[in-house]
């Protein structure tokens, strides 16, 4: 493969994860594909800068830093369309309410939001908000936001890679699952940008989000023997949570 060639898998790679997972104006004429889940914590670093960037706006305009936290995650849910809130708010209604693995399945297909979901949708918005909060008024955020946007789409790629679907349908079965160097290249791209951003302290950001995966995924296999593209969703938004949390008590 010519270097050009490489060039231009890379491209449509990038195309792929920013068509994928942001609202951004990206076409590709490609389906999802699992070799780009190389790509998705770049596209994760790029949300993340524009969320920055909305709160930077909003402190220019002197705004309090709760406001500019609010605004910031309101520019991330926006750039992905709310893309993983929706992922978290079903896996934790399917998860928690369901009864058998046939009925949780069904719980996280159903568009409608019941109170596990409510309540999860609150409770980590909640922690997000109060970490950004704090990291916007000691003026860290950039660092902070550009390390969750990557070290939270990692696990996702993770996730995909090494538990089976468990419904056999839906746009994770669609994307497929990744080869072995995507992930490990995910992981790479993630720490590196975590590394870049907020030095040594990636180590704790990176544990936290591990750590929250391995959780997800533990009680996934357990209740509905794998994963689906909500638990991929769920999994971004916890392992941000962490991130962000981590990164309030590690930056400050």
């Amino acid at each position: 493969m010519t270097n050009r060639d490489t060039a231009t898998r890379a491209l449509a790679d990038l195309a792929a994860a920013f068509s994928l997972l942001t609202r951004l104006p990206v076409t590709t004429r490609d389906a999802p594909s699992p070799r780009a889940a190389w790509a998705w914590p770049v596209a994760g670093a790029a949300v993340g800068a524009l969320a920055a960037a909305a709160a930077s706006v909003a402190l220019w305009l002197h705004l309090p830093a709760g406001v500019a936290a609010a605004l910031a995650l309101m520019a991330g849910a926006l750039l992905t369309g709310g893309l993983h809130e929706d992922g978290l708010a079903d896996t934790a209604d399917g998860l928690i309410g369901g009864q058998t693995r046939e009925r949780r399945l069904e719980i996280m297909k159903d568009s409608r939001i019941g109170a596990y979901g409510t309540l999860a949708l609150l409770l980590v918005t909640l922690l997000r908000w109060s970490a950004l909060t704090a990291l916007i008024a000691s003026g860290q955020h950039w660092a902070a936001l550009l390390a969750a946007g990557a070290l939270s789409r990692a696990p996702m790629a993770v996730l995909i890679a090494t538990l089976p679907n468990a419904r056999g349908t839906g746009l994770s079965h669609l994307t497929g699952r990744p080869p072995r160097e995507a992930v490990v290249a995910a992981l790479a791209i993630a720490v590196a940008t975590g590394f870049l951003c907020t030095g040594l302290t990636v180590v704790p950001l990176a544990l936290a989000a591990a750590a929250t995966t391995a959780l997800l995924a533990r009680a996934a296999s357990r209740k509905i023997g794998g994963q689906t593209g909500d638990i991929l969703g769920a999994s971004q938004q916890l392992a941000e949570a962490a991130v962000l949390a981590f990164a309030a008590a590690h930056l400050l």
